[in-house]
């Protein structure tokens, strides 16, 4: 068995809809999902803000890989088009795998360039740390430490400031 943090993120369309569409589709391996943050686009400033949350998962038969299929499957569902030339652009709806361990509780490690764990860059992102916190407030970062220190740390401690919770759009399973 594996588990995963998955990040979620939306600004184009309707963007609370496609989240809670991937959450639904999650539905078979969701053990708990973030609230939801508006936060302004990182990286890309010419954008529409995100919707964020992020989604403990876990699957007895998932390898690190079929995380990354299922993630790529949501955003295909979702109409995603990534383009080369705006890594950091908008989307529909993007879902990165973050981090993930295997049944006990060893973090994944991985350099293969289809899917680095952990993520590169989510020791350097709010939108990730702040609402995987909502779902483990004790969490580490695999490699990086716990989420509350990252986050107290420049230059994620002044992007913390710009996200806005969202209590009005509750993400939850079906089940």
């Amino acid at each position: 068995m594996t588990r995963a943090v998955l990040a979620l993120g939306s600004n184009l369309g309707d963007r609370y809809g496609r989240l809670r569409a991937a959450v639904r589709s999650l539905d078979d391996v969701l053990l708990v999902v973030s609230g939801v943050y508006e936060t302004p686009p990182w990286g890309d400033p010419a954008q529409p803000d995100y919707l964020n949350a992020v989604a403990l998962v876990a699957d007895p038969g998932a390898a690190p890989a079929d995380w990354l299929d299922r993630c790529r499957s949501l955003e295909r569902a979702a109409g995603r088009v990534r383009d080369p030339d705006r890594p950091y652009g908008p989307r529909s709806l993007d879902v990165d795998v973050v981090a993930v361990w295997t049944d006990d509780d060893t973090p994944v490690f991985s350099d293969d360039p289809e899917l680095v764990l952990p993520h590169p860059r989510a020791r350097l992102r709010a939108f990730v740390l702040r609402p995987w916190i909502d779902i483990q407030p004790y969490g580490q970062l695999p490699g990086h430490g716990w989420l509350t220190d990252l986050l107290n740390h420049d230059p994620v401690a002044g992007d913390l400031l710009e996200l806005r919770p969202r209590p009005d759009l509750p993400l939850e399973s079906t089940q």
